[in-house]
């Protein structure tokens, strides 16, 4: 015969746990955290306050991208509403302003 059988070498204990193998995985977690995660949650509250802190005569833009001054705060529906024009009011949920360009000054 000119092909020589091959033999499988002897397998080894059974494996037990490293931990060094694990290192990478958190090590990767995190940095996810430090660079991704936490300054989302930062800017995440930071927006939630200033939606909070919205009042009369504060110029602000929507998600849409409108410009006005806020008319009127109906805080327990959830609603602004936004002169966007002289008499042109348009209702827009507190949720969808995107920042608050010029505070009022009260």
């Amino acid at each position: 015969m000119f092909i020589s059988p091959a033999f499988a070498q002897g397998a080894g204990g059974p494996g037990g746990f490293d931990l060094m193998a694990l290192a990478p995985l958190v090590l990767i977690f995190v940095v996810f955290y430090f660079l991704l995660i936490r300054p989302q949650q930062k800017r995440a509250k930071e927006h939630k306050e200033m939606l909070l802190k919205i009042r009369r005569n504060d110029k602000i833009v929507t998600n849409g991208g409108l410009i006005g001054k806020v008319a009127k705060v109906n805080d327990d529906r959830d609603e602004l509403e936004l002169e966007i024009a002289e008499n042109v009011r348009v209702k827009v949920r507190r949720g969808m302003i995107a920042e608050v360009v010029s505070k009022s000054e009260d």
